[in-house]
């Protein structure tokens, strides 16, 4: 060898470099790979679905008798307040003056009398159950600021709160609107005595009276079903009013999902347009699903999930009757859960693992997992907090492979 390094040495060292080249060519490299720690960190599980604003309690105005309306003067987002008049039909002679009409007037009214006390009864009730929930919450908050009682069930007691007290407003709506029902059923009677005390009158006197229809409540003008004058028949609808300050959202989620949603779940509502998100409560749960055909053509039973806001009214005033929002309700939620992302685990002997990295090298890990999202998993065993577990592992990484972070 020495002869040869005297003899030609620029041959020699090109040899080495090649030799060199070679084994470092063939040399076994580390594979690249992304690692995330596993850390301690809150972790929610939501149910996402879209869902859309309505206006709590509305009313359709329908016309009280048959007859001839005037043109709406009145147009959608015009406010209006209780007893106002919106419009005035001119009654059909034909129709006032026959004594059949004049009895299905007076069980109307009776009727309407009877649903105005049950609505006032309803009224009186919910009243006492919002008091009761406003005492319970005020006897516990004491107990919740020293930290004799768990935060549930404080949270809890404001949902009873928020829940009675809209059921509140809508027994107090129930009950103008039941008020309106029997002006109504009042007017027709009114016009069926007349009709039959003055038989006498002409058609044409007797269409010179107008029967006024006035607004059962304050709100807006929420939809307008007849803009010009033309004929109208007894409960023909005219007119939907409703208060645009008291929203509440409809969801529809898959069946398999509502029945994992309970009432008084607490929800977040977000991409309404605001620049924070809301916050919500679960209220009621519809007991009846419908089939409805998804974007892929798939049948599936949905079901409506309506909730109340319990953000400030000052946040989301300027939500209006069907505007869109992304609602996600939490299933469950913990704030200190050791986690790793779910894009690391992969399936093994019926279970889950994952790849740590050890000294750089990959080593399975076989791990029990626990909640899962859509990014992140819960650890229950296998791994410790602070290990590198390998994120996106391809085909080459195994058990026992040199691996290096990018």
């Amino acid at each position: 060898m020495r002869p040869l390094l005297r003899e030609h040495p620029v041959v020699a060292l090109i040899a080495i470099l090649l030799t060199g080249l070679m084994i470092w060519g063939f040399w076994p490299k580390p594979i690249l790979v992304d690692v995330v720690p596993a850390r301690y960190a809150p972790l929610i599980i939501t149910i996402e679905e879209e869902g859309r604003t309505r206006v709590i309690d509305r009313y359709v105005i329908a016309a009280p008798v048959n007859g001839v309306t005037c043109r709406q003067q009145l147009k959608v987002g015009d406010s209006v307040t209780q007893g106002q008049v919106l419009l005035g039909i001119t009654p059909l002679a034909s129709e006032v003056l026959d004594p059949r009409s004049r009895a299905q007037a007076e069980a109307r009214l009776a009727s309407a009398e009877s649903a105005l006390h049950a609505a006032q009864e309803q009224a009186r009730a919910s009243a006492a159950t919002a008091q009761l929930a406003i005492l319970e919450r005020n006897r516990l908050q004491p107990l919740a600021d020293k930290g004799l009682i768990s935060r549930e069930i404080i949270d809890k007691a404001n949902t009873a709160v928020e829940t009675t007290s809209a059921a509140k407003r809508s027994a107090d709506f129930r009950v103008e609107v039941a008020k309106y029902d029997r002006e109504a059923a009042r007017t027709m009677l009114q016009y069926s005595a007349s009709g039959q005390d003055e038989s006498l009158n002409t058609a044409e006197n007797t269409n010179e009276e107008r029967v006024l229809v006035r607004s059962p409540i304050n709100g807006k003008i929420l939809k307008i079903a007849r803009q010009c004058e033309g004929p109208v028949v007894t409960g023909e609808p005219l007119l939907e009013i409703g208060d645009p300050t008291a929203l509440e959202i409809e969801v529809d989620v898959l069946s398999a999902d509502a029945v994992r949603i309970a009432p008084g779940m607490e929800v977040i509502f977000d991409r309404w347009g605001g620049e924070q998100p809301l916050t919500g409560v679960v209220r009621n749960i519809e007991p009846i699903g419908a089939t409805k055909i998804s974007a892929l053509g798939v049948e599936e039973q949905r079901v409506l999930i309506i909730s109340d806001f319990t953000s400030p009214k000052a946040l989301w005033q300027r939500l209006g009757d069907g505007y869109r929002v992304e609602a996600s309700f939490i299933i469950w939620q913990q704030q200190e859960v050791l986690q790793i992302p779910s894009s690391s685990l992969f399936r093994y002997h019926n279970g889950w693992a994952a790849f740590v990295v050890e000294e750089g090298y990959a080593r399975r890990r076989e791990i029990i997992i626990g909640q899962r999202n859509g990014l992140m998993a819960q650890v229950l065993k296998g791994i410790e907090a602070g290990e590198k577990v390998i994120n996106h592992p391809s085909d080459e990484v195994d058990d026992g492979k040199r691996v290096t972070p990018r």
